[in-house]
């Protein structure tokens, strides 16, 4: 599936995001601030911005700089990575179930993140979503046993895209709850460095070179117009601004956030699982937010199908090494 979208040619992925982000390393490297452009905005009609951190730019300046200059040569790069975090998703997937003796059910869930039309459609775009999605899963799967490598996960899948934003609430709860009482201040407050880690690190140099461009280009995700993609299925607030012309940007996302809100409170309240939470606000974000992308129905996606099983034991370590589950 892959190899036959990698015969697409480039010319025919010039008007996808894979294109502006290394037509964005490009500027970085002609000494361009990518984040400035917003400037001249009005912050809702959108001409391809620069709405991610930087992590995925400066990879794109990078690969440039030692010589790869062309947009042929970044997507050479990017293919064979994009499909390795593909696997990495499918692997996942795979090893939680297999860890909870459910082969047969951990095969179909794995089909659906591998074959599934979002995953198709990704593949054919060739968008940021495999790596991001990735980093968000080994996150999720490792911040019991391991929560350092866990946030630090997290916080890449931040730096990629941060569409995971909206689960930082629901870090900060788990690590508050778990945490020692004596030292929960200091380990939430550690904890936030390191999630925060990666996207600020990587935006301190644009942060510097024109701060306002690049609060407003982050900031445009939440601002852009609402009509925008996927028209055939409008948003409340995009149906209700029809009428109400006063109710777009920010004040639109407030039923969205309000019921995030209620999932963070019955997180922290009613100890309802961490998968199930996070599946549970993505699950809002799709169906609540403005403007929709196909890319984004991959992300409850993923958490859904974890968060079915969640509950189910782990297999002990006698059985997992029976049903050779560790070989994956």
């Amino acid at each position: 599936m892959h190899i036959s979208f990698w015969f697409t040619p480039a010319n025919d992925l010039m008007g996808e995001d894979i294109y502006y982000i290394w037509l964005e390393g490009k500027r970085i490297i002609a000494g361009e601030n990518p984040y400035t452009r917003v400037l001249a905005s009005d912050m809702r009609d959108n001409d391809k911005y620069a709405t991610y951190f930087p992590l995925a730019y400066l990879l794109s300046a990078l690969v440039q700089k030692i010589g790869f200059s062309e947009f042929l040569d970044w997507l050479y790069l990017w293919r064979p990575l994009s499909f390795s975090f593909h696997m990495g998703i499918v692997a996942l997937a795979l090893r939680y179930f297999c860890a909870r003796g459910l082969w047969l059910l951990g095969f179909t869930a794995s089909a659906i993140l591998l074959l599934g039309r979002w995953s198709v459609y990704v593949t054919r775009v060739h968008h940021l979503e495999f790596a991001a999605v990735f980093f968000l899963m080994l996150s999720l799967v490792l911040l019991t046993e391991k929560p350092r490598l866990s946030l630090l996960a997290f916080s890449i899948s931040l730096g990629i895209k941060q569409i995971a934003i909206f689960l930082l609430p629901l870090y900060l709860v788990h690590l508050w709850v778990n945490g020692t009482k004596d030292r929960r201040i200091q380990t939430v407050g550690w904890s936030f460095l390191i999630i925060l880690s990666v996207p600020v690190l990587t935006s301190l140099p644009f942060l510097f070179w024109n701060t306002e461009g690049f609060f407003k280009s982050i900031l445009f995700s939440a601002t852009r117009a609402g009509s925008l993609h996927v028209e055939g299925a409008p948003s409340l607030d995009v149906i209700f601004s029809q009428n109400m012309p006063w109710l777009v940007g920010l004040k639109a996302k407030l039923l969205m956030l309000l019921l995030m809100g209620l999932v963070y409170l019955s997180f922290w309240k009613e100890r309802i699982t961490i998968l199930a939470s996070s599946a549970v606000v993505m699950m809002v974000f799709l169906y609540f937010n403005s403007v929709l992308f196909l890319q984004y129905f991959l992300w409850p996606l993923s958490l859904t199908l974890l968060a079915l099983v969640e509950l189910v034991p782990p297999l002990p370590s006698q059985n997992l090494a029976r049903v050779d589950c560790n070989d994956l």
